[in-house]
């Protein structure tokens, strides 16, 4: 049985006070239309485009396995031209993804094609990362790792995305030393068997199509899916939250580089520890409730 999904809201092009105001200061995520139609990039980019400007760099490539503890924290499975991605994009679904590449730094003219949004968000415009997926590939349900606020712009295609807010992060299953939810947990078809405390989540979806905008505000969950091959465009600012600028400092500085020592030091072993902790203490918390 699948989730009973709350709509993301969808609006037209929007002004930094009624972003600032109606979604920025309650950390309510929207849709946002008809915002980057001014950019060269929404008439230019498209895997033609990129095929002429990027085709020879090597982009990193990640597939749909769990992770192994012999990679370090975000560690590329595979890498490829971009030429040659594509190619197998185009050719038919595949699990092959590319995720938090910046592509801008190998390729900075394209920087020309976009136009940073005036919302409000002072946005760190050395960090524009994309991310690009073929048809049905799936990122797993996590939250980013430093708790920004981001706008994520969508090229190409259709991409299902589904967010959890952070208050439900009780319920979700999350690692240990991690920003990742069990990876057993199927989003598309959860098991309430296995993993209970997923029945009080209710999580909010929306589809993004070529040139539309979801802001995820600090500390959102998001699971992605490609129901077509494409890309995404995110931008990102700091978190505008003393707590979350903290715990986002503590998971950059220090907890992932414990996660990679605890890898090498005990292999499997610390993953496993890992999945049934996560098991344990969310399926504990429902006892109490």
């Amino acid at each position: 049985m699948a989730f009973e999904y709350i709509e993301i809201e969808r609006v037209e092009k929007l002004t930094k006070e009624e972003f600032i105001e109606n979604y920025y200061k309650p950390q309510k995520p929207v849709v946002i239309t008809n915002q980057i139609e001014d950019w060269p990039a929404f008439t230019k980019w498209d895997f033609n485009f990129l095929r002429e400007v990027a085709g020879d760099k090597t982009v990193p490539l990640y597939d749909n396995r769990k992770t192994d503890h012999t990679k370090k924290v975000n560690e590329p499975d595979f890498t490829m031209t971009m030429s040659e991605y594509i190619d197998i994009l185009e050719k038919g679904p595949t699990h092959l993804r590319i995720f938090l590449y910046n592509l801008m730094k190998d390729v900075p003219a394209m920087k020309a094609d976009i136009r940073w949004p005036k919302l409000g968000l002072r946005l760190i415009k050395s960090l524009p990362l994309v991310f690009f997926g073929g048809q049905n590939a799936k990122v797993f349900m996590h939250y980013d790792i430093d708790f920004p606020n981001i706008f994520h712009i969508h090229f190409e295609g259709k991409k299902q995305c589904v967010l959890v807010d952070p208050k439900e992060t009780k319920y979700m299953y999350r690692l240990p030393y991690s920003w990742i939810c069990n990876e057993d947990i199927d989003f598309d078809n959860p098991d309430y068997e296995k993993f209970p405390a997923l029945k009080l989540v209710k999580p909010y979806i929306t589809h993004l199509n070529h040139g539309e905008m979801l802001y995820m505000p600090e500390g959102w969950w998001h699971y992605m899916k490609y129901m077509t091959p494409g890309f995404s465009l995110s931008l990102r600012s700091l978190s505008g939250r003393p707590r979350n600028l903290l715990k986002g400092f503590a998971n950059v500085a220090v907890i992932r580089y414990y996660d990679n020592w605890m890898r090498k030091r005990k292999g499997q072993a610390w993953l496993d520890y890992k999945d049934e902790e996560s098991i344990r203490r969310t399926n504990a918390l429902l006892k109490q409730l």
